[in-house]
């Protein structure tokens, strides 16, 4: 695999094609029945999805590309009309299923999830009255854990993993986080820190100031992440250690220097990162982009993936891509580095 970091040492558009695509992330639904803070999904009134009518002349793709790995993300894939016949599919491919959710329906469809996935990743914001609020549903976290304890009682061994978005509202609240992911009986916890500057997650037009004000740390509150961060490293060393929490020492801290860099506290830097040529996310009206945040490439109504990823758009794309000063890349949250 290409080493995105040093891409520039490549010069031939064809040491940018892609014989692999290990990952796939899929966007099968556009809206969701949560309504977060840091999120305008919600807010989108026509829904719009892809069927398996859609998905089914991609197989061929999926299987030259060599995907391993589909993971269904959102919007809400739970609201799908039909994410069974999805899943199929993609089974169909010999590929792993991962599904992203924030478990509001979990509980509801916990028969179908199982028999339809190989793993769970949920959305967790905190500890239950900061989880609550911060995904502005009553009850949101008692509906989460209703809805492991259901997926548990179903298959057992079904590996569940947490996901928390780190902002204003939970960054003193790292280390009740981890109390309530072994409360949920979670098999792993990851953090990231929440992104204000892309136009992803439905910001279209960006974000204004009010709004990135009301969601990131201010400069108050990294000091208090600072300490918190150091607390959890503390205090959760073992967990650490075992990989429960999936970050180590440096990666935790290093989503502090994000925020301070943010404030202008320090020099932003991109993340190390491969995405691009190991990527591809697919959105619910066919685009594919080569991560959450770059721009289109191309469009699966038109096209297969497979002419998409390396079609002169998207090659041109790697091979102009500099990680380490293009802005998007330095404003990054959720970097992606696969290795074989």
């Amino acid at each position: 695999m290409i080493d995105a970091v040093a891409t520039n040492g490549y010069k031939t558009a064809a040491e940018h094609r892609i014989s692999e695509l290990p990952i796939l992330v899929i966007l099968p639904h556009n809206r969701c029945n949560c309504r977060c803070m840091m999120c305008d999904i919600w807010r989108i009134r026509q829904a719009r999805e892809i069927t398996d009518r859609d998905l089914a002349p991609h197989l061929s793709s999926l299987r030259n590309l060599k995907v391993k790995w589909v993971v269904f993300s959102g919007g809400e894939p739970l609201m799908h009309s039909d994410l069974p016949s999805l899943t199929r599919l993609c089974r169909l491919a010999g590929v792993r299923i991962t599904l992203l959710t924030a478990g509001l329906t979990l509980e509801a469809e916990a028969e179908m999830v199982s028999a339809s996935t190989d793993d769970v990743i949920v959305s967790l914001d905190g500890s239950a009255d900061i989880h609550d609020s911060i995904r502005c549903v009553p009850g949101a976290y008692r509906s989460l854990h209703a809805g492991i304890e259901a997926l548990r009682h179903r298959r057992p061994d079904i590996p569940i993993h947490g996901r928390c978005t780190i902002q204003k509202k939970n960054c003193y609240d790292l280390r009740n986080t981890v109390r309530a992911a072994h409360e949920l009986g979670l098999n792993s916890l990851s953090f990231l820190a929440v992104d204000t500057s892309s136009a992803a997650f439905n910001h279209p037009d960006g974000w204004t100031q009010a709004r990135q004000s009301a969601v990131a740390p201010d400069e108050n509150d990294v000091e208090g992440l600072k300490a918190e961060i150091e607390a959890l490293i503390s205090e959760f060393s073992d967990d650490i250690a075992s990989g429960f929490i999936v970050e180590k020492a440096d990666k935790l801290r290093r989503i502090g220097y994000y925020f301070r860099s943010r404030l202008g506290q320090l020099q932003s830097a991109s993340p190390r990162c491969n995405a691009p040529w190991v990527s591809a996310v697919i959105e619910s009206d066919g685009s594919v982009r080569p991560c959450f945040f770059q721009p289109v490439i191309g469009n699966i109504h038109q096209r297969s993936l497979a002419e998409i990823v390396n079609g002169d758009e998207a090659v041109d794309f790697r091979r102009r891509l500099d990680i380490p000063n293009d802005p998007i890349c330095r404003a990054c949250v959720c970097s992606l580095f696969f290795e074989k």
